[in-house]
């Protein structure tokens, strides 16, 4: 284990590439727990996202320390499930672990680590193995280890890339193993050694891609944890200790921190790689030109680069120039392109070889000319004879997709357009072609698209049209051309496109270095007369990004105080993760939108302390996505309103269980109804009993509620009395009114209440709840016997006369109780 660890590579995998990982190895930001916003983000959001994270709401765990329990925690930790975007470092800590293990530096307890990855398990997956053979396999230095030595001893399995899994792992419907000479599938071996039927003692290490991760069930683990790739000080220290020439490390550093979209990516180490690659050869060489600030810039450079170096070393070791590389070369790149595009629309990440013959590829002639497809497993899998390929990380692929979809637009094949962009591809323009390819991947869930279309829009820049001429074809695009792109970009206004994606849309402005709207917005910021400014859709979009992305969390975003569109202010709704009260009334919210919001409440940190969501019709499906908002342990909201937004009894359902999850922030819940309103909350009796469930948690610290017009009966005024009774210290404000149905009995039952000795309430509001003089003696006894409380008493709209309220109004003149106001 110490000599498969002690070397690594960044980047190709190739003889002689290959580094002492000690000598690079800068430690990673692993946290305790996770994100949460796996699902609709493109792993290059996540990361702007997480880019300004706030460090002191973490908990930060070295990797030599995966399996040791924090001081709060009580049991001991079996499965650990590591998440982290592609190529943020997940593999290089399994292996900075494990070499430190084999080194006897770090983690003796273990008396065995068996490293596998799901790239090798894929190859045997329809074979039958027990897991004693699967060791002898994969590990013939253990070919002595018997299934009785197996049990006493102290195992670590590592399992790594679970996102690159092709096994079903079938938690459920899985046969039961026990004994570890058992034959059975390799998918049932892991899901029995997860779980710990076979060899219960032994310790489980799961790395996966953070969309991948849902495989695993939150019950089999014990730690989940998260790698965050490097901070800011991190990326500085990667540059440093990579270069020996201090001034090259300092103008990298200095470039790098120039460009707000480098300095996201160099989150991810194989992307600080990258950075570095590019930046070092046209630093040391006598190449001319800018610098790039881009992404489509970087990865442009990076190409011609990796295929220098690899000409190069065939080619007695001369500088080749992109006028140099033959037709083949180009060719070889292509059918690359092809393979990758192919792949990326499958959501496949790695390849086998009839893949690349499937692409037209020939493996040797990808190994020797490309530099960018990596044979992995030829070292690691002799015993299988069958390689695996992949590219050196995801945006990779994406680059050489978008070049190759760029070449398919250039040399007209038609087909090819026509499967991707599912129309008859009669559309000639660049700005055509160019716009269809943005409307496909801003209806995409999870934004898979994304970075491929912004790499797509740089490609039409003349600066990598003149670097990458033989790949993307002989083509002019006109200055008009670009500004008609340019200003697509800037009118689109699809209906249900998510806020998220339309994000991209300013991404791909940016990578066509079009700064405008960049700088409107940063105008737009130090304005003094920001209510009278009217910002356009993709304006907001860009505000959007520069909010959530801002050091300093908003006070309060209201999207109806600005002047826009109703498209334009849904634009802004990214930008509640970095707010900390949000007002998102009469705009028409979608479910698109609430998943949105829930991942805003989700978000390590959570800012978010109050949300308005009154007056917006929500759908049953969006009131669940909001709920997994509120169920998480991130979420820190204090004040809910939902005022008239057609909640159904399912949808009261969905969100009381939610509160009774997480029950101990929230302070206020407003769930009433404007009695002119076609889309009430339909909370009616049944909800009020779900509610009071909620209110009687021991957590609960809510202190005021709010249940205008809701149809409650003298029912409803049982549960709430008996649950506030049963809890009653934190409530100090309940509005009940237009209620009509309550009446008298409801308040006999109210008065319950406001008699307990605990009740602390101090405002009451029962305006229009068909209250006769009995509610007003009802509520003077109550009063008398515990006059400590209540301040404020709003009864109007229920026909009471003067000589009704006499013995409330006798109360409030007293010094002897507190009722201050009596309306």
């Amino acid at each position: 284990m110490r000599r498969r660890c002690e070397c690594v590579t960044e980047g190709s995998d190739e003889t002689g590439s290959r580094t002492l990982l000690n000598t690079i190895y800068t430690e990673l930001y692993i946290t305790e727990g996770q994100s949460e916003e796996v699902h609709i983000q493109h792993e290059v959001r996540q990361l702007e996202t997480a880019s300004k994270m706030d460090a002191l709401h973490d908990t930060p765990i070295g990797c030599q320390d995966i399996f040791k329990a924090l001081p709060d925690q009580q049991r001991p930790i079996r499965v650990v499930l590591t998440n982290g975007v592609a190529g943020v470092g997940k593999t290089f800590s399994v292996q900075k672990f494990t070499l430190d293990w084999a080194e006897g530096l770090e983690n003796q307890h273990v008396s065995v680590v068996v490293l596998l990855s799901f790239r090798e398990l894929n190859l045997i997956r329809d074979e039958q193995y027990s897991l004693l053979e699967l060791l002898h396999v994969f590990h013939p230095t253990l070919q002595k280890v018997t299934a009785e030595k197996l049990a006493v001893s102290q195992l670590l399995f590592i399992f790594d890339g679970l996102d690159e899994s092709r096994l079903s792992l079938d938690f459920t419907h899985r046969k039961l193993l026990s004994d570890v000479t058992q034959k059975s599938s390799v998918s049932q071996l892991l899901t029995n050694l997860i779980q710990g039927n076979l060899l219960p003692s032994a310790l489980v290490w799961i790395t996966s891609r953070p969309a991948a991760a849902n495989q695993i069930p939150p019950t089999c683990v014990d730690r989940l944890t998260e790698v965050r790739g490097f901070t800011d000080a991190q990326k500085e220290e990667y540059f440093r200790r990579r270069f020996s020439d201090e001034e090259l490390s300092s103008r990298i550093i200095s470039h790098m921190k120039t460009s707000n979209s480098l300095h996201i990516m160099c989150r991810i180490p194989v992307f600080c790689w990258i950075t570095a690659t590019v930046l070092e050869h046209m630093l040391t060489t006598e190449q001319r030109g800018e610098l790039p600030k881009t992404l489509t810039d970087m990865y442009s450079h990076f190409l011609l680069v990796q295929i220098k170096r690899k000409k190069n070393k065939y080619h007695e070791g001369h500088e080749t120039s992109p006028q140099e590389l033959t037709e083949a070369d180009w060719e070889v790149l292509l059918k690359l392109g092809r393979l990758a595009f192919e792949h990326l629309e499958k959501g496949n990440i790695m390849f086998y070889q009839e893949d690349l013959e499937q692409c037209g590829l020939d493996v040797t002639e990808a190994s020797v000319y490309s530099g960018v497809c990596t044979e992995i497993f030829k070292r690691e899998c002799v015993i299988f004879q069958k390689p695996v390929y992949c590219f050196v990380h995801l945006s990779i692929q994406e680059f050489l997709a978008a070049v190759y979809m760029f070449h398919c637009f250039t040399s007209r094949k038609r087909k090819m357009l026509e499967d991707f962009l599912k129309i008859e591809c009669n559309e000639s323009s660049l700005d055509g072609f160019l716009n269809r390819a943005m409307e496909k991947s801003l209806l995409s869930k999870n934004g898979h698209l994304d970075l491929f279309v912004r790499f797509l829009h740089g490609l039409c820049l003349e600066s990598n049209q003149r670097l990458l001429v033989g790949l993307l074809g002989q083509t002019e695009i006109s200055p008009e051309t670009i500004q008609r792109v340019i200003n697509n970009l800037k009118k689109m206004d699809y209906d249900k496109i998510c806020p998220d994606r339309s994000i991209n849309i300013f991404h791909c402005l940016m990578e066509m270095n079009d700064l405008s709207v960049y700088r409107e917005i940063q105008e737009f910021l130090k304005s003094e007369n920001r209510s009278k400014t009217e910002l356009s859709e993709i304006q907001c979009s860009a505000l959007a990004f520069m909010l959530q992305m801002s050091e300093e969390v908003l006070d309060e975003l209201d999207i109806l105080n600005y002047k826009t569109s109703k498209q334009g202010r849904l634009r802004l709704i990214p930008a509640v993760r970095n707010c900390r009260k949000a007002g998102m009334t009469h705009c028409g919210l979608s479910e698109t939108h609430c998943e949105v919001l829930a991942s805003a409440l989700k978000s390590n940190p959570c800012h978010l302390t109050e949300l308005d969501m009154s007056w917006n019709n929500l759908q049953e499906s969006s009131v669940k996505l909001l709920c997994a908002g509120l169920k998480s342990p991130n979420c820190r909201l204090e004040t809910l309103r939902l005022w008239s937004c057609g909640l159904s009894e399912i949808s009261c359902d969905y969100l009381i269980a939610a509160l009774k999850c997480n029950p101990s922030h929230l302070r206020e819940l407003d769930l009433s109804n404007d009695i002119w309103s076609s889309t009430k909350n339909k909370l009616q009796d049944s909800g009020v009993k779900q509610l009071c469930g909620f209110l009687e948690s021991p957590g609960c610290g809510l202190e005021t509620l709010r249940l205008e017009g809701c149809g409650l009966s003298e029912i409803s005024c049982d549960y709430l009395a008996a649950a506030l009774k049963s809890n009653p210290s934190h409530v100090r404000e309940l509005d009940l009114s237009d209620n009509n149905k309550l009446q008298d009995s409801g308040v006999k039952h109210l008065c319950g209440f406001l008699e307990s000795p605990a009740c602390g309430l101090e405002t009451l509001r029962l305006m229009g709840c068909g209250l006769s003089k009995i509610s007003c003696d009802y509520l003077t006894a109550a009063l008398k016997s515990n006059p400590s409380h209540l301040r404020e008493l709003y009864m109007y709209g229920n026909n009471l006369k003067d000589p009704d309220v006499k013995q409330l109004s006798d109360l409030q003149q007293s010094p002897d109780y507190r009722l201050e106001n009596l309306v």
